[in-house]
């Protein structure tokens, strides 16, 4: 999901009025407050997987293996319009959790600070976090399960407009400032796909254990910047594109179903697409009238996405073919039982997928 429509930059947050209502079916209702927990939302830390990846080959491609994500992925202040993710703490102790619980790809968004530094932000709302802390997290969370890989996608947050935030005046260019803290840190980042000049093919497993592998670095409209990241991704833009589902806008409540079909479309193309190239599926969506918790975990009777996605991927072959590969599955809220499942598709992973 993106702050940059016109929709999302007019949505209302706590901060600005008491009481938000709520429109879908012909009823207006008061958003409740968070969703009761269970096995798809809202309960991270009932997994542990701190070094699942030690279990698979090093030759298998990065490709081929289902991911658990998470959208805005440090998103946990602002109110229930902005809040993305369980709050486990600041100074990104919050990715801190998700890492543990066992999420490999992550969705950072940037603000130009003074300093020439990053903060990070979801449109106008910092999120008590800046990159130093982002990288501090990886580096020691790599250092301490160097089985393990972790894909960032890395967005310029800031448009300046109503509802987004505006960068501090007078300092370096996004990716300026984002190659200093590459070369601040050698070793952390997986090589290739911080070059600004070429974009990196898809790598084994094997390449990239103990590494943030960078996905893309996103202008704050969308565009990219050089040619950081996998090269496949030169399309992808603000919402959807050729291997990406991101069709953030949901306009109401009753418009979830919308979404999760079009999650589950995209599913079924990752499950069955071509093995050499990554797909990113963006289960989160929000709107002045649904808020990110209700896309993800449901409401007024209503099926969120998350216990949707659950039940779809412990559906035996039976109700349909069965999902060998979910890709990036970038959620909001995920639950334990979620992330426990879309690690377990990895079981068929082989050297050579």
């Amino acid at each position: 999901m993106s702050m940059n429509t016109p929709v999302l930059r007019r949505r209302l947050t706590a901060g600005l009025v008491a009481t938000v209502f709520v429109a879908t079916g012909g009823l207006l209702v008061s958003p409740a407050s968070a969703l009761a927990a269970d096995a798809a939302h809202r309960s991270l830390r009932s997994a542990s997987n701190p070094d699942w990846m030690r279990r698979l080959p090093d030759g298998a491609n990065l490709a081929a293996l289902s991911l658990p994500g998470t959208h805005d992925t440090l998103s946990i202040h602002g109110g229930a319009w902005t809040q993305t993710q369980e709050n486990h703490g600041n100074s990104a102790a919050t990715l801190a959790a998700q890492l543990d619980a066992g999420v490999r790809a992550i969705d950072i968004r940037a603000r130009i600070s003074g300093g020439n530094t990053f903060t990070i932000h979801h449109g106008a709302t910092y999120q008590q976090a800046n990159f130093d802390d982002v990288l501090n997290v990886l580096g020691s969370f790599l250092v301490a399960r160097p089985t393990e890989t972790v894909v960032m996608r890395l967005k310029h947050e800031c448009t300046g407009e109503f509802g987004s935030c505006t960068d501090v005046t007078g300092q370096l260019g996004f990716a300026d400032i984002f190659d200093r803290y590459r070369d601040a840190r050698p070793g952390l980042f997986w090589g290739p796909s911080v070059n600004r000049r070429t974009g990196a093919a898809v790598p084994t497993l094997g390449a990239v254990r103990g590494k943030v592998v960078l996905a893309v670095l996103h202008g704050s409209r969308g565009g990219r910047h050089g040619q950081y990241g996998l090269a496949q991704f030169a399309d992808w833009g603000d919402g959807s594109s050729t291997y990406v589902q991101d069709d953030y806008h949901v306009p109401n409540v009753g418009a979830i179903a919308t979404k999760r079909d079009r999650v589950r479309r995209h599913l079924d193309t990752t499950s069955a697409g071509d093995p050499t190239r990554m797909y990113v599926n963006f289960t989160s969506g929000a709107s002045v009238f649904a808020t990110p918790e209700s896309v993800a975990g449901g409401a007024l009777g209503v099926q969120g996405v998350n216990p949707f996605l659950l039940t779809y991927l412990s559906e035996g072959s039976e109700v349909h073919p069965p999902v060998r590969r979910t890709g990036m599955l970038m959620m909001d809220f995920p639950g334990g039982g979620l992330i426990d499942r879309i690690i377990a598709v990895n079981a068929g992973v082989g050297p050579s997928s």
